[in-house]
Order: C-alpha cells, then structure tokens, then sequence
C-alpha cells in the first residue's frame, strides 16, 4: 500500500505535515537527534576515560596515545562514510542501512559499557562503522522527502534536520558527560547505547512516514559482483586477524600497530580517491578544471579540521589538567566544555545565514575562497589563544575555563565559514557522473585532519606545549593568507562556479 506521502498531491498543503513539512522529516529529526546524542555523549568521554588513571577507572594510557587513538576513531568515522553511501547506493537502499546501522551503533556503545579493555576496542571499531554508514545514507532520506528539486521548503527541511544534529550534540556532554565522570564511566557509554536505542525506535516508529524512494536499492549490485565483492573482504579480513594475531602472539603488540595503518589509511585513501576523480577520463574539460580548483578545497579545509577537531580531545585534556573546572561558584565535569560548539552554532548560524543574504544584497558578500581564508584564520587565531593559555598554565596552574570558551568561539566561527559553504560548494562543482559521491569526498578532508594529528601523536609530538599551538595556529593562517592571494587563480579554474 502506498504510502500517504505518495498518495498526496505535490502539493504540501494537500499532506499531513511536520512544521509544514513532511512528516517523515519528524522520524529523521529525531533519529538524528539521538544518534548524535549518542556519538558526541560518548565522545565527550573517550579522550578522559582513555587517558585516567586505571585506580581511578580509566584505561590509564598515555595522553599522547589516547589523543591519537580519538583522533584515528574519529577519521574513520568519515572516511567509511563513503563506502556507507555505497552500501545504500548499491545493496541495501537508504532506509534499510540507516537500520543497519544504528543497530551497530547501538551495540558498539553497549560494548564500551563491558569493563574489558578488548570490548571497549571492539566496540569502538562498531560505532565507527555504524557512523559511517549512517551519515552517508540519512541525510539522503531527508532529501528523498522532497521529490520535487525545487520545493521551497528543501532548504528549510535540513535546517530544521541539523538543528536536531546540534541540539543532541548539545544535550550529550551535559548528561553523559556528567553521568560518565562523576558516577561510572561505563554508565555514561551504557546511556549513550540508550539514545541511540531512543533514536532507532523513533526511527522505525516512522517506517511508514518516510519516501517510498528510500526503500529503493538505486544501483543493485548484480549476485555475482556481490558475492565476489565479499569473497575478497573475508580474504582481507583474514589476512589482517592472522597478521595481529601472530603480532599478539609474539608479545610485541601494542596500539601503534593498529594506530598507524589507520592513520596512513586515511590519509592515503583519499588523496588517491580524489586523484582518481580528477584524471577519470569521462569527464570534461570544464569538470577536470573544476575538480583541480576543489583540491585547493580540499587542501585548505584538512588543514582546518586538523586544529578543528583537536576540540574533543587535545582541548578536552588540556581543560582536565589545566583548566579551573568551576565559574561563578559552581563546579562542573570538564566534559561540559564539549557542549560550546553547538551552542555557538545553534546561536550564530542563523545570524551568519542572514550575514551572508544581507552582504549579498548589497554585492559585498566575500566569495568563496574568502570564506574559506577567515575560516582558517580564525582556526588559526584560536591556537594563538591556546598558545597563551598553555604558557600562563605552567606548572600547578590552572587558567580560567573562559580560555577556552574563547578558543572554542572562534572555532565555531571559523566552521560557520567553512562547513556550510564547503558542502554548497562541493554540490555546485561535482561531475556529473560522481554527484553522489562528492558529499562523500568532502568528508574525506576531515578524514585527512584526524589522521595527521594521529600520525603527530604516535611520534612522540607534545600537546601540552606551546609549540604545539603555535606551529599549528601560525600554519593555519598562511594558509587562509595563501588562499586569499591565490583566489583569482583558483577562481580562473572553477569554470563560472561562484
């Protein structure tokens, strides 16, 4: 039986609505909410947890070796996000590996909640998995909500949809975070287990709310293909357990092992993905030009998100060790500070939303390219910030916790500038014949950040120093300095794309 979404005239007042949306909207808003809830509650803890002493019940590893592991984690969140889209592009459909997913999601964060080092490991390795899968294929949902192109409430639909992403990631810090550190730590991985429970029942509550296109496999791939496709991942799956298994068995294992294939992975796999697109011989002239001028991009975004995403962890031991956890008289989990972004953002995205309308209006609005350089220069500005707030946090010192929400501030500042035109601009510049896939290759950048900072960690770099800010922050803006003088060059190859 169709369903009323497909029975309805196009219309929207003729269907049941969400906020004048439909329905479906409400299910993967939801969905999302809880999923994200989930993801940054459990985030907000790894890097503390990893890094506490073992008396104090953590896992009591070094901060240098539980900063590289959150940072290899969180890469491969985004790196699998593009074999996710695969999966729903090509075996399951959207809607049945959005399922698929959370339910591994789910049982990743039930694992972290076993006090066994190996099922915190295992578990970790499900979430990104489940993660991965799952950022590629619900935002397609949403979309498939809007048959029509140009339905003006499209744009309205996601707005509402990343509220739910920022509202979860909220919320997250502020319970499990508390929960986490101050009763149990794996307390606070089960509650998050529990919100991604919360979100998969949303989500199948509202099976029948969502496009009948969503349950739809786009591009089946035929029996033989997929038989072979899985003969060749057992052979790899095989080759890798026996490898660390005789690693194990030898007494010379340890986390570097796992660490640096990773990290060289996510960095390698994209570089060579990206590569791949630009020489495919089916695009045209004008698409190799723009695909050119996107590694700039590219380049210029993984060297953000390498700073950007030390916000979970290098910044959340510098505010466990360095940092006052109490203002105004009233003491709180260091966790808490995990909250400040998507405050900023739910505050300020809307303000930079009508920031750009009004500029624009006036022809003033800064292009692309200049978007992309204050975005790194505030990146950058914020690790000049952290450079000074390591040196005044010298020996039992400890600085006010309104250094760091001034860092965390300007990083907001700076993804406001970043992130949402990065994604505009990826859909405006994507060939044809990959404009699927391309939301995928964004990602790929972030992939790249995290696991340079792995890569860093792993080699004996110190993060409670410094130098370590100031190398960073001062890269970050000759690099935004770089982009802004190079702007007409890059414009030159992006074929009339503005």
């Amino acid at each position: 039986m169709a369903s009323s979404l497909t029975k309805a005239p196009a219309g929207p007042a003729a269907e049941k609505t969400f906020l004048g949306h439909p329905r479906g909207l409400a299910n993967l808003f939801m969905t999302e909410m809880w999923e994200r809830y989930s993801f940054y509650g459990m985030r907000a803890l790894l890097v503390l947890y990893l890094a506490t002493e073992v008396a104090d019940g953590g896992l009591g590893l070094q901060d240098a070796t539980a900063v590289a592991i959150y940072s290899v984690y969180n890469a491969m969140v985004y790196l699998l996000a593009l074999p996710g889209g695969w999966l729903g592009d090509r075996v399951w459909g959207a809607r049945k590996a959005t399922a698929i997913a959370g339910v591994v999601i789910m049982c990743g964060h039930f694992m972290l909640a076993v006090p066994v080092k190996a099922a915190f490991f295992i578990g970790l390795a499900l979430i990104a998995i489940g993660s991965g899968v799952l950022k590629a294929n619900i935002s397609t949902m949403v979309s498939q909500l809007y048959p029509d192109k140009n339905d003006p409430r499209r744009d309205g639909g996601f707005t509402i949809f990343y509220m739910g992403i920022n509202l979860g990631a909220f919320l997250a810090p502020l319970t499990i975070g508390a929960v986490g550190q101050k009763v149990n730590w794996h307390l606070g991985f089960g509650m998050a287990g529990v919100g991604m429970g919360i979100g998969l029942l949303c989500y199948f509550l509202g099976y029948r709310h969502l496009a009948d296109e969503s349950a739809r496999i786009p591009d089946p791939l035929p029996r033989a293909d997929r038989s072979a496709l899985l003969r060749k991942g057992l052979i790899w799956l095989g080759i890798a357990a026996a490898f660390y298994a005789v690693v194990g068995l030898a007494g010379v294992f340890h986390e570097d092992w796992i660490i640096v294939p990773l990290a060289l992975l996510g960095i390698s796999l994209p570089v060579w993905y990206v590569l791949r697109i630009r020489r495919d011989p089916d695009l045209t002239e004008v698409e190799r030009g723009r695909m050119s001028g996107y590694i700039w991009f590219l380049a210029a975004s993984a060297v953000f998100w390498i700073i950007y995403d030390q916000g979970g962890s290098v910044l959340a031991l510098f505010a466990k060790n360095d940092t006052q956890s109490t203002l105004f008289g009233f003491d709180f989990p260091e966790s808490w500070f995990q909250s400040l972004n998507p405050l900023f953002v739910m505050a300020f995205a809307p303000l930079f939303a009508m920031l750009w309308v009004a500029l624009f209006k006036r022809a003033k609005e800064p292009g692309t390219l200049s978007k992309f350089a204050m975005a790194l220069v505030l990146i950058g500005t914020s690790f000049g910030v952290m450079m000074i707030a390591q040196g005044l946090a010298s020996g039992d010192a400890r600085v006010s916790p309104m250094w760091l929400v001034s860092v965390y501030f300007l990083q907001t500042m700076g993804e406001l500038c970043l992130s949402p035109v990065g994604l505009s601009l990826t859909s405006k510049l994507a060939p044809e014949k990959y404009s699927s896939q391309m939301m995928g290759v964004w990602f790929l950048a972030i992939s790249v950040g995290g696991s340079v900072t792995a890569l860093l960690q792993t080699f004996g770099a110190a993060t409670d120093s410094e130098a370590w800010f100031a190398i960073q922050g001062a890269l970050a803006v000759l690099t935004g300095v770089g982009i802004y003088l190079s702007r007409r060059k890059v414009q030159k190859l992006l074929g009339g794309v503005h």
